[in-house]
């Protein structure tokens, strides 16, 4: 349960920090400066780029969430909460939050016997 919880976790953070980029900063700069600024350019290049790695990231932030979802035993509420909170940006550190602490409390037992053992 340990590493199914950390590849979450990892993959959380990576996906809420580049959504936060690429909406917050990536699009003001392609959408609010003049054509061909170099802060239009920037934020070209982010929605461009950092859009694209978002994208192939967040497939794999699904499988890691979905793997933990069916390891942990959540309903399929919380599990679909938890994969769309990764489409919002700040709100995916909040289900990160919701699911990090909820496995914490129903599974402390399997994860304190797995840090115990090593």
């Amino acid at each position: 349960m340990n590493g199914t919880l950390t590849r979450y976790r990892v993959m959380a953070t990576i996906v809420g920090i580049l959504l936060i980029v690429l909406i917050l900063v990536g699009m003001p700069l392609k959408y609010l400066f003049e054509d061909g600024s170099g802060a239009q350019e920037l934020g070209a290049w982010i929605t461009t780029n950092l859009g694209v790695a978002h994208g192939w990231l967040y497939m794999i932030f699904l499988v890691t969430a979905f793997l933990l979802s069916r390891r942990a035993g959540w309903d399929l509420g919380f599990t679909i909460v938890t994969l769309l909170c990764g489409t919002v940006p700040v709100l995916s550190f909040w289900a990160e939050h919701r699911a990090t602490a909820r496995v914490r409390a129903e599974h402390a037992d399997e994860l304190t016997a797995h840090t115990s053992a090593v």
